[in-house]
């Protein structure tokens, strides 16, 4: 039976377009598999959820736990999202609603150029004059406002140098900022047209559409955009490891130096001279990957299900 040139076609596509997804499928499984095969020595040795769960690492006596550098990863990524999700939402209804037409796509284009800076340029640039401004004018005047306040005072004890957790979480947010601004501002303007026209036509005014129409018609996709930077501020490496100070403790002020698996992985990677510190080392990038996997699947489900609210 003769196909049709057409026919053909349509087949031909439709199997190159399923050899890209399928392939993309076994790198990721690829990567998943090298990475416990890797890890297996520090899992046999310590467990994988005590490793998980343990403040240990020493390099001379061998012992290894990931609960430091989680910490470090957790909290940096947390305290950047609060900083940084009420600006991007800001600026995002700004471009939307508010910005004049002629003016929306230069607001755009900076805001987008922010995520094509490299991390190296945005550590360089933390190091060299975020740090020194943070360490000598802002750190002291928060010590100063907040310090003796109870319970609170304790996020701004130790010495102000502005290599830390505080200016860490400050570049993140910096950084994450255009990836939250851009999907917001997207999901925004697929509010459909009268939607908001009906809700001008009762009289609401325009605080009030943005407020109790546009956003929660929306919310979903800002979820979205939300965990997406929260992926990209959990494997941010180059930024982190200039301002953070990789230090392995746990971090009970802002003004600490502290660790994340990325900053520990870049660090340590060449310095690792045993199987069982490689190991470990390895199985921190798993515990990464993991993290990451879940992170951005709860962004897609969000993204993908905003019709369902």
């Amino acid at each position: 039976m003769k196909v049709k040139p057409e026919n053909f076609m349509n087949i031909a596509f439709a199997a190159l377009t399923f050899a890209a997804a399928i392939t993309t499928l076994f790198i990721v499984s690829g990567i998943f598999i090298s990475l416990f095969g890797e890890s297996l020595p520090a899992i046999n040795k310590f467990g994988f959820f005590k490793f998980v769960f343990s403040t240990s690492w020493d390099p001379v006596r061998e012992t290894f736990g990931a609960a430091i550098t989680l910490y470090g990863t957790i909290i940096t990524t947390i305290i950047a999202l609060i900083l940084a999700v009420p600006v991007s939402i800001g600026i995002a209804i700004f471009i939307t609603e508010l910005c004049p037409n002629i003016l929306k796509p230069a607001f755009s284009t900076v805001i987008e150029l922010l995520a094509a800076i490299p991390s190296i340029i945005y550590g360089m640039w933390g190091l060299f004059t975020l740090a020194p401004i943070m360490g000598t004018y802002v750190e002291p005047l928060l010590q100063k406002l907040f310090g003796d306040i109870p319970v609170i005072g304790h996020l701004f004890e130790g010495t102000t140098q502005g290599i830390d957790i505080l200016t860490t979480s400050l570049i993140l947010s910096i950084m994450i900022t255009p990836f939250i601004a851009s999907i917001a501002r997207d999901t925004f303007d697929l509010t459909p047209k009268p939607l908001r026209e009906s809700a001008y036509g009762v009289g609401a005014t325009q605080w009030e559409v943005i407020k109790d129409v546009i956003i929660p018609y929306c919310k979903k996709g800002v979820y979205g955009s939300v965990i997406i930077a929260m992926g990209r501020a959990l494997g941010e490496t180059m930024a982190v490891a200039f301002v953070l100070g990789n230090r392995h403790h746990i971090a009970t002020s802002l003004f600490d130096a502290s660790a994340t698996i990325t900053v520990t992985l870049a660090n340590e990677f060449t310095e690792a001279d045993n199987g069982i510190y490689l190991s470990s080392l390895f199985l921190l990038a798993l515990i990464l990957f993991i993290m990451n996997f879940f992170v951005l699947a709860i962004a897609k489900f969000f993204l993908t299900g905003r019709d369902k609210i």
